[in-house]
């Protein structure tokens, strides 16, 4: 992944970080010691960081009229479990059937994912969802037709809905059953949108993975019987399933009137 590790950041517990853009917005926290409003921009920390050259300079952000995030906001899980490039990429993109219509919704996908995903295809929006704030900063950065929301899909706001295609790119990082995730998806895709749930190196691969990263990798993929069940439970049709030992896809059409 092109981001830089937390590892290489100095976070100074004060002044707080005060942020803000339009298209960046959080989850909703409780948090009574540094109340969070729904939007930031991290675009002049991540400058002063990487323009450096000594990584054990402390992040500098200036003072504006914005929201005040805590430093354990920064604290940050090991996301490069998502790191992959190879062929499966665009076969994972290329069944999203994405056009200049298509409102994209990508959950907990890798950087190097929605760079394919931008430069490969046209789009009316995309909305990214993603746990970690540096690499949603990273991907607002780089592109100005992009929104990002740190949260989960179960609950992402309808504001941004109906999709036409949404990306589960990385299904075994999301902490929720089948059954929830396509409850929530049923009612915010369009008639016809499709959910595409992958692993672009399969099961195999998933196995290790889910030893080495037991923060990140929390959950498993379905087999066809379940997939089948659960998506015909919430008016989705299982168009194409592939389940080989380095790649996993399904793609399910939202049969919804």
């Amino acid at each position: 992944m092109n981001s830089s590790s937390l590892g290489s950041f100095i976070l100074t517990p004060s002044p707080p970080c005060k942020l803000h853009n339009p298209r960046f917005q959080t989850k909703p926290h409780v948090n009574f010691h540094h109340p969070l409003k729904p939007k930031f921009n991290f675009s002049t920390s991540l400058k002063a960081t990487e323009s450096s050259s000594n990584t054990n300079t402390p992040v500098s952000i200036p003072e504006e009229d914005a929201s005040y995030v805590a430093v354990e906001e920064f604290i940050d899980k090991d996301w490069s479990v998502l790191d992959y490039t190879g062929p499966n990429t665009d076969r994972i993109i290329s069944s999203g059937k994405i056009d200049e219509n298509s409102r994209v919704l990508v959950s907990t996908g890798s950087e190097e994912f929605v760079d394919c995903l931008v430069d490969s295809s046209k789009f009316k929006s995309l909305l990214v969802l993603h746990d970690s704030l540096l690499i949603l900063a990273l991907l607002i950065e780089k592109y100005d037709n992009v929104m990002c929301w740190q949260g989960e899909v179960t609950i992402v706001p309808e504001k941004w809905a109906p999709f036409d295609a949404v990306f589960l790119y990385f299904l075994p990082a999301l902490p929720f059953k089948l059954e929830d995730i396509l409850g929530s998806l049923a009612l915010k895709c369009s008639p016809g949108g499709r959910v595409i749930i992958s692993h672009p190196q399969g099961r195999e691969i998933l196995k290790q993975q889910r030893q080495q990263y037991p923060e990140v990798v929390v959950s498993d993929l379905p087999d066809k019987a379940h997939l089948q069940s659960v998506a015909a439970a919430y008016s989705f049709d299982v168009a194409e399933f592939v389940d080989e030992p380095g790649f996993y896809l399904a793609v399910l059409i939202c049969s919804r009137t």
